[in-house]
């Protein structure tokens, strides 16, 4: 069995990429979740993002496609912009920041960075498989 989650990479006009430190683990992670059965994938990103967040976005084109071969989880990650609202944190992030490429290294599992990373350069869109934490 397969699941298959969203997340927004959220990304100011000055290079900032919005993270957040979830709650259930600590870890540093983009915002998102898992894609409801009945919901559009562009409506699950403005969900998760808002839900975790606070923040409303756009979300524009997609940037990677990433597989936890572990868990069977797929993530499909795009590039948002931030449309209104204030970044807080929430029931399911403790913390909410605007983080720069070299925090986000420091802070987040290489399978996580990337996500972000990944979605702040141009071109096609990245296909990465992952173990949970580190690329593979």
């Amino acid at each position: 069995m397969h699941s298959v989650s969203v997340a927004g990479a959220v990304i100011r006009e000055d290079g900032r990429i919005l993270a957040i430190q979830r709650a259930d683990n600590g870890h540093w992670e983009p915002p998102g979740g898992v894609l409801e059965l009945d919901e559009d994938i562009e409506s699950g990103v403005r969900r998760e993002v808002l839900e975790e967040t606070g923040l409303r976005v756009r979300v524009g084109e997609l940037t990677g496609v990433y597989k936890n071969l572990r868990r069977g989880i797929v993530a499909l990650v795009f590039r948002c912009t931030p449309q209104g609202g204030e970044p807080q944190p929430s029931e399911e992030a403790t913390r909410v920041e605007w983080l720069t490429p070299d925090e986000i290294h420091e802070r987040m599992a290489p399978a996580y960075a990337c996500r972000l990373l990944d979605a702040a350069l141009p071109g096609a869109p990245r296909i990465r498989a992952h173990d949970g934490h580190d690329l593979l």
